[in-house]
């Protein structure tokens, strides 16, 4: 399976995510269409952090912008660019962080990103979709904004469509995570993992005050991705909302670097340089050993014996929301031989105390067994859209194929509500849908 992985252990935002991708083979021409459309421009050059050659991306908004990075490449050296672009502000251009100043070593750091209006999620939203981006680069680059727009909501106490981005609603902000959608579907992996994530420390001046790294948004956001974050290794904001935001969406975490038959690989620069460590992400693309996935859960459970079948039924949802993964509910013969219920819920270890407080909350249980960290085999998952012809008329099915790390796929399966609704519509039986729809890909 062709894999891209991401070794986070200087963190990750929105300009080092393109220039990984940039790096890693992704092609520059994909950014085109928004240059034109939001009348910016992505400045792609290579520059060294600490020994590395890494590429650099700076979106640029204005003319002046663009003059004045042309005079920097040809005028200065490569600290004086440094210094210029990361110790003051007057660069339209952004870099490693989301418009903010860090102050955690004393001395005043203004980054540039998201320069421009404040706009609100609606309004990001219309943007986007005037893009004429591929439906899927499209539904990636929305759910980023949605991530992003849930995080800030929730910060604030408000709901999803009042949201108002003060830094990652600009246009270069926009650039950003568009961007990185555009190469991310050029590069045409199948899975993209990254290692623990660094966020840095120290504090940062944001619109609304002075914050401690991880800012509010990114502590959000990793609260309901699934990969680690880490503290440090220096303090200065290292994973920002736009950079975590992208990664909650596209990223799998993994503990350590999978084994990969390596074909490209490449390093995004960072907007500072931070002595003796290098400021970069680094995209690595390879192909993936044939096994199934290791993957770390917990187990909790509880038993149940006056719960409502309502009750019951909505315990997917309930528990879903706030990080479980499976929800099982198991007939039980419980004490006094009174009927009642197990109540089994697979979580990710960090997700548990909150998953087991929703349970105990939904159906008033006095106890949540924990069996502790444990590990799951899991099977590589993607799905194909597949389109049945039936008297004259096109109807698409989405497919779920299950398949090793190699690419092996050893079971397809339909989506049943995609069949229920063409079968509402032919007249067919749902299951001749589902012998339809997984033919074509077997076939």
């Amino acid at each position: 399976m062709r894999t891209l992985a991401f070794d986070g252990r200087m963190g990750a935002a929105g300009d080092m995510l393109l220039g990984a991708l940039l790096a890693a083979g992704a092609d520059r021409a994909v950014l085109s269409p928004v240059e034109d459309a939001l009348d910016v421009e992505y400045a792609v050059s290579e520059v060294d952090r600490s020994g590395i050659s890494a590429t650099r991306v700076e979106v640029l908004l204005t003319d002046d912008d663009r003059e004045q990075h042309v005079e920097h490449d040809h005028s200065h050296d490569e600290d004086q660019r440094h210094s210029h672009d990361h110790d003051s502000d007057h660069s339209r251009s952004h870099s490693h962080d989301d418009g903010h100043t860090h102050s955690s070593d004393g001395n005043s750091h203004t980054h540039a990103e998201g320069h421009g209006p404040n706009r609100s999620y609606a309004e990001v939203v219309d943007i986007v979709e005037e893009l004429g981006l591929d439906s899927g680069v499209e539904a990636d680059a929305l759910a980023i904004f949605e991530i992003l727009g849930e995080a800030e909501a929730s910060v604030h106490g408000t709901e999803l469509d009042e949201t108002h981005f003060h830094e990652v609603g600009a246009d270069d902000a926009i650039a950003d995570v568009v961007g990185a959608a555009l190469l991310l579907d050029d590069l045409g992996v199948e899975r993209v993992v990254t290692t623990p994530l660094a966020a840095g420390g120290g504090t940062v001046e944001m619109s609304h005050g002075t914050y401690p790294v991880p800012t509010p948004a990114v502590v959000e956001i990793a609260e309901r991705a699934d990969w680690a974050l880490r503290g440090g290794p220096v303090d200065a904001e290292l994973l920002t909302p736009t950079g975590a935001a992208v990664l909650a969406h596209v990223a799998d975490g993994v503990e350590s670097l999978p084994s990969l038959s390596l074909d490209a690989s490449g390093y995004g620069a960072g907007g500072r340089s931070f002595e003796g460590r290098p400021n970069v992400l680094r995209a690595m693309v390879g192909e993936g050993e044939g096994r199934l996935r290791r993957d770390d859960i917990t187990v909790l459970e509880t038993n149940l014996d006056d719960a409502s079948p309502e009750l019951l039924g909505d315990l997917q949802r309930s528990l879903s929301a706030v990080g479980a993964r499976d929800v099982s509910v198991i007939p039980a013969t419980m004490k006094k031989s009174r009927p009642g219920h197990l109540v089994k819920v697979i979580c990710k270890p960090e997700d548990a105390e909150r998953v087991a407080r929703k349970l105990a909350e939904e159906t008033g249980t006095l106890g949540v067994r924990e069996h502790g960290a444990g590990h799951r085999w899991v099977a590589e998952r993607a799905f194909e859209t597949v389109a049945l012809a039936i008297d004259g008329e096109q109807y698409e099915v989405a497919v779920k194929l299950a398949s090793d790390g190699d690419g092996e796929v050893y079971d397809v399966s339909a989506e049943f509500d995609d069949a229920a609704a063409v079968a509402d519509a032919t007249g067919l039986p749902v299951r001749e849908v589902i012998r339809r729809a997984e033919r074509v890909v077997r076939d």
